[in-house]
């Protein structure tokens, strides 16, 4: 992989990747709506409206790159539109895929739990659909519809500094501020990865000759009381916790039952995984304000 285009690359874990790119020496375009500063001068940039199909098609126009990763894709008519667009521009397109595809079993997930080649299509835009259905349609269209290769990452929830969800930290001011946090399973395990390891490895499966859906996290797992405990352990303070099945008093992370992937298939294919439990307690650190 001598050169790759990154949709999205300006915030969280798409920096990251960029950046891990760059580090192998290949020539990144980053293409945005230009909303957010590309903080990589040395990176082409294309500015595209991925909503505005004309904008899409156009953008584009005449460039060609080794592997397209793109960050951005949420629904059905979103990857037919990348389908469209790609066609004869890229040897392989990388999608950043979720979790969230997956339906509950109270085990780990593996890839075989969701098949997006036998998915039934629908199509519609963004707002049509749930955020783990909008995901399942992009899998199904590129997997069934695309006439190049295609790797659906499946990521847990990524944490790190950068994180602009700020739902790690959600947890971090509730425990600082002795207010009640209202979890459905304190037993219940959790995956996660970190924004660099997640750039790193969204980098390094672009220059492999993988197809398919894999699944992305860090080495181990931890249960929301230890999620707890480490956030408690920084702040000297004890966390508030009420067990409620409430909707309305939902916070992240308010799991019923575990919710963790195996990253067996990477593993194999031999990128090395961090240990959570290493730098899960530093990032909380890192993160107290």
């Amino acid at each position: 992989m001598k050169t790759a285009l990154v949709l999205g690359g300006t915030r969280f874990f798409g920096v990251k990747l960029v950046q891990s790119l760059l580090d192998k020496g290949v020539s990144v375009t980053i293409a945005t709506r230009g909303n957010t500063p590309i903080p990589f001068p040395e990176v082409d940039s294309i500015q595209f409206d991925r909503n505005n199909v004309e904008s899409f098609q156009s953008a584009f126009e005449g460039r060609q790159w080794d592997a397209v990763f793109d960050q951005i894709c949420y629904s059905s008519n979103d990857a037919c539109n990348a389908i469209d667009v790609f066609e004869n521009k890229t040897k392989k397109y990388i999608f950043t895929s979720t979790l969230s595809v997956y339906d509950l079993h109270d085990r780990e997930l593996n890839e075989d739990d969701f098949d997006p080649y036998s998915y039934p299509i629908k199509l519609g835009e963004t707002d049509d659909f749930t955020y783990q259905e909008g995901k399942r349609q992009a899998e199904a269209v590129l997997f069934q519809k695309a006439s190049f290769p295609v790797v659906a990452v499946r990521f847990p929830i990524v944490l790190g500094e950068n994180d602009y969800t700020k739902r790690m930290v959600y947890y971090i001011n509730k425990v600082i501020a002795e207010e009640t946090i209202y979890l459905r399973n304190l037993e219940a395990d959790i995956s996660f990865i970190n924004e660099d390891e997640a750039g790193k490895f969204l980098s390094w499966i672009g220059s492999t000759d993988f197809q398919g859906p894999i699944n992305a996290c860090t080495n181990g797992t931890v249960t929301l009381r230890e999620f707890l405990t480490y956030i408690e352990e920084a702040t000297g303070k004890k966390a508030k916790v009420e067990i409620s099945q409430d909707d309305e008093k939902e916070t992240p992370y308010a799991i019923s039952s575990t919710w963790t992937l195996s990253n067996r298939k990477a593993s194999d294919l031999g990128f090395q995984f961090e240990n959570m439990h290493e730098w899960l307690p530093e990032l909380i650190k890192k993160s107290i304000q």
